[in-house]
């Protein structure tokens, strides 16, 4: 298992950076609203790996495993069990959207991970993943060895060609992206307009769903 002590020690100087970057957060936001349904509000939505409760929309589920994460998460109006992304604690067909959102990268196995959302949808539902792209000249220079903060140490980011790899080797369809970050989050000044594709953004966003 991986190590969630950083998490669990300093959730909210995690939860911070969102405040402190607050257009690059936006950012991701709007790349999120690129595939996510209109009346998301009448769906049953869980976000596997959610944090704080940045991203999800409340009142919804949320999975987390760390303690500390899971309260801020609570405050922010999500339902959260505590538990892991490779054994979700629900039952198959439960939801109609799965959400996980840069959490790939710390899951001890993200194939078994996207296993379990496959199997926790319904026919067509739709699975949401954002995830920090190696191979985006950002990714690919803290790949290199500019590791600097808490919690990049214990991540292993993934391409977009590796999740796509995942999606539909599992079945998914309809697999689409689009990617935002285009600049280091320090530099931007206002929230990005996202783009189709994938490789030049440092957040990239892929949509697919789980056929019918």
């Amino acid at each position: 298992m991986r190590s969630w002590e950083n998490f669990e020690r300093y959730a909210e100087e995690y939860d911070a950076w969102y405040d402190k970057y607050k257009p690059a957060y936006e950012s991701e936001l709007l790349a999120l609203k690129t595939f996510l349904p209109e009346n998301q509000e009448r769906l049953k939505a869980l976000e596997i790996g959610a944090g704080t409760g940045r991203f999800a929309q409340a009142p919804g589920f949320g999975l987390e495993p760390v303690r500390a994460m899971a309260r801020l998460a609570k405050q922010r109006g999500l339902e959260v069990v505590l538990g892991v992304a490779e054994f979700l604690p629900f039952k198959r067909e439960q939801f109609d959207l799965v959400l996980i959102i840069t959490a790939l990268a710390f899951f001890e196995n993200p194939n078994q991970a996207l296993r379990e959302a496959l199997r926790v949808l319904k026919p067509g539902g739709q699975i949401i993943t954002g995830i920090l792209d190696r191979d985006s000249p950002q990714g690919r220079r803290i790949e290199s060895g500019n590791r600097k903060g808490r919690f990049y140490s214990e991540a292993h980011f993934l391409s977009v060609t590796e999740v796509s790899g995942y999606l539909t080797g599992l079945g998914f369809e309809g697999l689409e992206t689009c990617q935002t970050l285009f600049k280091k989050p320090e530099e931007i000044r206002e929230a990005e307009i996202p783009e189709k594709g994938h490789g030049k953004g440092w957040f990239a966003v892929l949509s697919a769903r789980k056929p019918f």
